[in-house]
């Protein structure tokens, strides 16, 4: 088993360097990677698709399995609290995609602080934007629309009332485009302005009977997410403390 993992890792890093255009920085400074988009660049990713098929397929096998794991869970626990009612969350999610992205592209957090943790919002406007701000670039990050969202991993504790720091790890996707520019000039340094499908892994931590964002990192790392949850016990009214009013 662990010499498939090792094969299928690889397969997708080669996918990863194959398919890699310039950089593209969007919140959280994920490297979103897009798809082949020159001719013979299409032509490569059929025949790569073809001999990775079978991979391809035990990666989206994993990701599955992974997800009616975590709607399993969730199902369990909203019966205890709405907070864990998934289509809740879901809207949840979606809010804080085009909230954080439109403050992004404004170069200013501030008015989204409520919708992330105190530190993961502080990190990401001193160590990018603002930096990006004193290097005379601006971040182009226009969302056209969200086209799937999907739970990855759902992590339950039980620190104080209300089931604080519960995490849910959830996978984004979403037709945008995204680059940077010159303030001045308006040359594009990375990126392109055309609109492509990216996905992004966001994770949300429940402070104070509010799920928040507390990371957002480069698609790729859903199967990582993906694996995890095979190794995290089940939820179930034996291993649960539930809180009540």
């Amino acid at each position: 088993m662990q010499k498939t993992i090792g094969i299928v890792l690889l397969a997708i890093l080669c996918l990863t360097l194959l398919g890699v255009e310039p950089a593209l920085a969007g919140p959280g400074g994920a490297i979103a990677h897009a798809a082949f988009e020159t001719f013979w660049g299409r032509i490569l990713l059929a025949v790569l698709t073809v001999l990775f098929l079978p991979l391809i397929l035990y990666v989206t096998f994993l990701e599955k399995r992974a997800e009616r794991r975590t709607r399993k869970d969730l199902r369990f626990m909203s019966q205890y609290s709405p907070l864990f009612d998934w289509l809740t969350m879901q809207q949840r999610a979606k809010s804080c995609f085009f909230r954080v992205h439109s403050s992004w592209e404004q170069e200013d957090l501030t008015q989204t602080s409520e919708w992330m943790t105190e530190w993961y919002w502080q990190n990401q406007q001193t160590v990018y934007l603002d930096r990006w701000r004193r290097e005379g670039l601006v971040n182009v990050c226009t969302v056209k629309k969200i086209k799937s969202v999907r739970p990855l991993l759902f992590v339950h504790t039980n620190h104080g009332e209300g089931h604080d720091h519960s995490v849910i790890v959830i996978s984004i996707e979403a037709n945008m485009r995204d680059y940077l520019q010159e303030r001045t000039t308006g040359k594009i340094v990375e990126g392109s302005k055309r609109y492509k499908d990216v996905e992004t892994i966001w994770s949300f931590t429940l402070e104070n009977g509010c799920w928040r964002v507390s990371d957002i990192e480069e698609g790729r790392m859903s199967l990582t997410y993906a694996k995890m949850v095979k190794e995290l016990p089940k939820i179930d009214s034996t291993i649960v403390t539930v809180l009540r009013a």
